[in-house]
């Protein structure tokens, strides 16, 4: 029999499971043949899933406090759950996929506010709803970001020719990434003054950016109330989900259309001026000279190590601002699963104290982001998902009059 010693929490870990971050990611993803249960049971028995010391692990508090991982036998039946049938029934859902769409948002919705998972098996349930041909993966934060989440799952899929997939959703080489930054540095070089101001101009926003981050800290420096703002405790108000889709083509193209623009530079345009259209529509005299609305991005550090921020300082700077935001790359062609091939993949999360959360995640060419709303100030979050999908036409027509910047 293998031994397995308790691993204790990393600081990660710690902050995701405080009651003020008790945060599970939910990701719902959308085969286009209906489900077969028992080969995707198959699949996850053989995969690394199952192996990694994660998802075969209890979270464990023992006697002095301290939090442990502790490993364990998984029995596969434990984490999965077979939901029963929908109302409207199979073939309704087959002709009507905004139907299928809404009714998929409405679970996703019900997740972000109920249902903790049980601490007496690993942190982590399968969810099968056969009559959506649908999938939804639930797993706690403590377990990893959502990049090593992910990448664990595609480990499992395999291309539409068959061949294995590596299960990595990160496409930029870091050779890439090292060969931009000499060029960039080398063409600032050749600007002198210029560079010099660029760096100064740097040097002021980063001065200005931790000021700010003081100031939420202590609850100095707050975002303007505004229609799209929460309230005391938001994080426990029911919620309401709708899907942007946007295409990378379209993303790639307003990008070319601007001298040093990234594909985050666009996306971060199509959400301000998507929040531009809403509160113009909803609340036509808040918006006014100098309005900020202020959101969380999330990124990945990975190659930076360090200790984490405490969960109640973290708490502190999310309640001081209207909206948090997290964007992956996944996967640029398609996969299949158990000789099933996705639709898509849509990821999702428990309530923070923020009245919208939205979650991006790429895949095949098209970009979905999930928005979480608190349905008591946005009541209509399919209309805030319809403002950020016109702006991005709307940005991708302005590009189309412009020659592309080469």
């Amino acid at each position: 029999m293998e031994f397995h010693k308790d691993e204790p929490l990393t600081p990660n870990g710690r902050l995701f499971l405080q009651p003020e971050f008790n945060h599970i990611t939910t990701c719902a993803i959308g085969f286009k043949h209906p489900l077969n249960i028992q080969s995707i049971k198959t699949e996850f028995l053989n995969s690394y899933i199952l192996k990694h010391p994660r998802m075969s692990s209890l979270f464990v508090i023992d006697e002095h406090g301290n939090e442990f991982w502790r490993r364990t036998q998984i029995d596969l039946d434990d984490h999965l759950i077979i939901h029963p049938p929908q109302n409207p029934g199979f073939e309704l859902f087959e002709t009507d996929e905004k139907l299928q769409e809404e009714y998929i948002n409405a679970i996703l919705s019900d997740f972000a506010v109920s249902c903790p998972l049980s601490t007496d098996k690993p942190l982590w349930e399968l969810h099968f709803y056969v009559d959506l041909k649908c999938m939804v993966f639930r797993l706690h934060h403590a377990l990893g970001d959502g990049i090593s989440l992910m990448s664990l799952y595609l480990a499992s899929c395999r291309r539409l020719d068959g061949t294995k997939f590596d299960g990595s959703v990160n496409v930029t080489k870091a050779a890439e990434i090292k060969k931009g930054v000499k060029s960039k540095s080398k063409s600032k070089s050749k600007y002198g003054i210029e560079g010099l101001w660029s760096m100064l101009k740097m040097i002021w926003w980063t001065i200005l950016s931790v000021l700010d981050f003081i100031g939420r800290c202590s609850s100095l420096v707050k975002d303007t109330r505004t229609v799209l703002s929460g309230g005391d405790g938001v994080e426990l108000w029911p919620r309401m989900a709708a899907s942007a889709k946007f295409s990378l083509q379209d993303m790639k193209t307003v990008k070319a259309a601007i001298p040093g623009a990234t594909i985050n530079d666009v996306l971060f345009g199509v959400i301000s001026s998507g929040f531009s259209k809403y509160l113009k529509i909803q609340s036509p005299h808040a918006i006014k000279e100098g309005l900020q609305i202020t959101g969380i991005a999330m990124v990945n550090l990975r190659k930076k190590p360090g200790l984490q921020v405490a969960s109640k300082l973290n708490h502190r700077v999310v309640c001081n601002t209207t909206f948090m935001f997290t964007n992956m790359v996944g996967p640029q062609e398609e996969m299949t699963l158990a000789g099933n091939p996705m639709t898509f993949i849509r990821s999702s999360s428990t309530s923070l104290p923020q009245a919208i959360i939205m979650h991006m995640m790429s895949y095949a060419g098209i970009a979905n982001m999930q928005i979480l709303v608190a349905k008591d100030i946005i009541p209509n979050p399919r209309f805030l998902a319809n403002c950020f999908q016109d702006a991005l036409v709307e940005m991708k027509n302005a590009a189309l009059i412009y020659p592309t910047n080469k």
